[in-house]
C-alpha cells in the first residue's frame, strides 16, 4: 500500500512545524512570566525576568532542535525505504 502523499499530508507536516513554533514561543513566555512573578514576590529588580527569559529561550530551542532532528531522521528513513530499489538496467534487455 502506498503512503498518502497528497496535499493533506503536506498540510499535516505544516501543522507540526506550526506547533513547534508555538512550543518555542510558549516556553519563552512561560519562563518569563515565572521570572516576573518571582521578581514581584521577592521585590527585586527584573533580574529573574531576564534570567527566566534566557532560560526559557535556551530550553525551548533545545526542545525544538531535538524534535526537528527526529522529524528529519524520520523523513530520511522514509525516503530511503521507498527509493532503495535499484532501477533495472535497460541496456541488457
Amino acid at each position: 500500500m502506498k503512503p498518502n502523499s497528497g496535499p493533506g499530508r503536506a498540510m499535516g507536516e505544516g501543522y507540526k512545524l506550526l506547533g513547534l513554533g508555538m512550543t518555542f514561543a510558549g516556553g519563552i513566555i512561560l519562563f518569563m512570566v515565572l521570572g516576573l512573578l518571582l521578581d514581584r514576590w521577592l521585590g527585586v529588580v527584573p533580574l529573574f525576568t531576564v534570567v527566566g527569559t534566557l532560560v526559557g529561550a535556551v530550553l525551548s530551542f533545545i526542545n525544538v532542535y531535538v524534535k526537528l532532528a527526529a522529524l528529519e531522521r524520520k523523513a530520511k528513513s522514509g525516503k530511503a525505504g521507498a527509493g532503495s530499489r535499484k532501477p533495472k538496467d535497460r541496456r541488457s534487455s
